[in-house]
Parts: C-alpha cells; sequence; structure tokens
C-alpha cells in the first residue's frame, strides 16, 4: 500500500489536483453552509460580519498562497527529478520582506477590527436602559428608562421570561412546535430605530444571553454589571439562547426578542404597566382554580428539578410526592418556595412569580401525585406573609 501511495505522489502533477479541489467545494452549490456566522438584523452586526468575512479572505489568500507554493515545490523539486538543493546563506532583504510583509497585513487587518471593537463597547447615548438578569433558568427584564417621553412610571416594567415548551413534547407525547424550547411566555419587546443597552448581571451562576440575530452575546456575572447595545431595524421576531453551561436547565432557557414601531412599544409599555398593577391585585380562588393554575405553574417553574411526577431526582432534586415538606406545616412550605433553602438548588420565588402563582402552586403541591392533604392557601396569606417577612 506504501508503495502505491508512493508512486501516485512521485507521478503527480499539480493539474492532478484540481478535481479533488473541486470535489470538496461541490456541495457548496446545493446547500446552505450553516458554519458561517449569522447575518445580522442590526448595523453592527453587519459590520462584524464584514469584518470575520474580510479576515476570512485574508486568511484564505495567505493559505493559497503559502500552500501553493509549498506544494509546488514539493512536487517540481522533488529528488526523484534529480533536483538537488542549492546552498545559501541568509539574506537580509529577504528576512525583512518576509518580515514587513506580515506585518503590513496584521496592520491593515488591525484598524477596521478596533474601528469596530470601539463601536461594539459604545453604549453612551442609549434612548432605552433594561437590566438582564440570569437565573436558573429564565430571565429576568427591568426597563430602567423606557425610552418615552412623560414615562415616568415605565420603570415599574419588571418581569421574567420562562419557557412556554410544553412537558408532553419534551417526553416526546406531542408533536414538537416550530420554535420547539425557543418559546417564552413573556418576550422583550423594544422599538426598532432605537439604540437599547442591555445591563447584564446573574442571581445564582454564571449565564450568557446571545441573540445571534442581533449580534449580542454578553455573558451574565452574579455582582458584576457588563454591558452592550443593539439598534434593531426591521421588525420581527429575534430568537436566542443561553451560550453559558449553567445547570441541568441550560438548555430549557430560550430568549425572545420582540422589535415593534414605536407605536406599538408605545401600546406594549401602557398593557404592561396595567398588568402589573392588576398582579398586585389579589383575589379569592377556588381549589379547583387553585389546583388548575397551580399545575400550569408547576410544569413551567418546577417541573425541570422536581419532574412533572413530583418524583424529583434525588438527592440533589428531592420529591415532593409524599414529602415531609408536601405533606407538613403549610407556612413552612410557603417559606421554602418564597425564600427558597440556603446550601441547595432551591432558589426563591418570591419575587418570580405572583402572590397568584405562589398560593397555586403551592396548594397544588399539596394536592397532586396522591399527597391529598385537603389544603390550600390563598393569593392574600401570601401578600400577608411576605408583608410579615418585610417585603
Amino acid at each position: 500500500m506504501d508503495s502505491v501511495i508512493k508512486r501516485f505522489i512521485l507521478k503527480c502533477q499539480p493539474s492532478h489536483l484540481i478535481p479533488f479541489v473541486l470535489l470538496l467545494f461541490s456541495s457548496l452549490s446545493h446547500s446552505e453552509w450553516g458554519l458561517n456566522m449569522t447575518t445580522s438584523a442590526t448595523a453592527i452586526g453587519r459590520e462584524i460580519h464584514g469584518l470575520h468575512m474580510t479576515i476570512f479572505y485574508v486568511c484564505v489568500a495567505i493559505a493559497v498562497v503559502v500552500f501553493g507554493i509549498m506544494l509546488y515545490s514539493i512536487i517540481r523539486h522533488r529528488k526523484s527529478l534529480g533536483a538537488v538543493a542549492k546552498p545559501f546563506h541568509e539574506s537580509t532583504l529577504v528576512e525583512i520582506i518576509w518580515t514587513a510583509i506580515p506585518l503590513l497585513i496584521l496592520v491593515a487587518m488591525a484598524v477596521p477590527a478596533t474601528k469596530t471593537l470601539v463601536a461594539m463597547y459604545d453604549t453612551e447615548t442609549s434612548d432605552i436602559d433594561i437590566k438582564v438578569t440570569g437565573y436558573q433558568w429564565k430571565w429576568r427584564y427591568q426597563y430602567l428608562n423606557a425610552g418615552i417621553e412623560n414615562g415616568d412610571s415605565a420603570e415599574q416594567i419588571d418581569f421574567f421570561s420562562t419557557l412556554t415548551t410544553s412537558q408532553d413534547q419534551m417526553n416526546g407525547l406531542e408533536v414538537k412546535s416550530e420554535h420547539y424550547l425557543l418559546e417564552v411566555d413573556n418576550a422583550l419587546v423594544i422599538p426598532i430605530n432605537k439604540k437599547v443597552r442591555f445591563l447584564f448581571t446573574a442571581q445564582d451562576v454564571i449565564h450568557s444571553w446571545w441573540v445571534p440575530d442581533l449580534a449580542v452575546k454578553k455573558d451574565a456575572v452574579p455582582g458584576f454589571i457588563n454591558e452592550s447595545w443593539t439598534i434593531v431595524e426591521q421588525v420581527g421576531i429575534y430568537r436566542g439562547q443561553c451560550a453559558e453551561l449553567c445547570g441541568q436547565g441550560h438548555g430549557y432557557m430560550p430568549i425572545v426578542v420582540e422589535a415593534v414601531t414605536e407605536e406599538d412599544y408605545k401600546i406594549w409599555l401602557a398593557s404592561q404597566q396595567q398588568a402589573q398593577q392588576s398582579a398586585n391585585q389579589v383575589e379569592t380562588l377556588s381549589m379547583e382554580q387553585l389546583m388548575a393554575q397551580g399545575k400550569a405553574g408547576y410544569e413551567k417553574n418546577c417541573a425541570a428539578c422536581h419532574q412533572v411526577n413530583g418524583l424529583g431526582i434525588p438527592p440533589v432534586f428531592p420529591a415532593l410526592k409524599d414529602s415531609a415538606i408536601a405533606l407538613g406545616d403549610i407556612q413552612l412550605h410557603t417559606d421554602i418556595v418564597v425564600n427558597g433553602k440556603a446550601g441547595t438548588a432551591m432558589a426563591a420565588f418570591g419575587e418570580q412569580l405572583s402572590p397568584t402563582e405562589l398560593a397555586a402552586i403551592i396548594t397544588y403541591e399539596r394536592n397532586a401525585w396522591g399527597n391529598d392533604k385537603g389544603d390550600s392557601i390563598q393569593p392574600a396569606e401570601i401578600v400577608s406573609f411576605k408583608q410579615a417577612q418585610g417585603e
């Protein structure tokens, strides 16, 4: 076998390699090349993509020249053709040339790269400021400055964005939706043609907020604030994901950004303010209402750890079925759900969920999977519980 390969190499001419090179690129004419960067819906994103392609073409050109000369030399000046190496000593001129050329190439690449980097980090003079906080496993959006005149109450807009893909889809019991694992209950809404500044941090572990179409990818680190920005030019929905491994539910914290016109943005702001005022108003719910809302809330917020059937994944995520917590004192149960449990993976949901959602989930956990405790807790009791703790 070695002799066959050796004879092929000895007889090979540069023209013989052309069919093999063309074969490598033949598939490109039949399908999209999915390895390249995403073309962006923003000007800065297109600038980044253009820089990427420029550097890529420069690297390809260098590779073609260097490897072309190398292959030509290997094939045309091989020993079997009688080639004899010519002895020579160093040449100052040659060394200057092959040092100056790479230097000029690097400078030519560094100038546009520096310009793009400076633009990427220019978060000043923003129209809207949004604080993005990563949680296991959801995102929290707080509009610090909503960017509209006479919108002094806009800073009250504060909501969580959570995956809405059903457990049945994840378990193969339903047909997967078009945006499987990329759909949320509350999208981040921003107006087009406005500079939006993002301030990233995290509540628990490191996350990374990544929306390829907007050319934004920034780590969210507990105790630190990282900044980025975007100006979306086209109305549309842009999807992304957490890009930093952050635990068991890492694949279940998608990002959905909805870019709308300024008029629609103002309408959305008004609806959000009204919705948040309504969320603070509590009402008494029947057991059936609590169980129905609790099931939906549990599957969205709790099932990733404690499982849909309440059996958990011991010992990290304990079972709730027949557990001492779900069958014990309801005030202790409420305290754990609202405030979390130190030293464990149990997060505090007091800030993440409304009193109605908290009451429904606690009631559901105490009466599902055969627990049949028979008791319940009302949203007003959750409000009183939190007030007693000074929240």
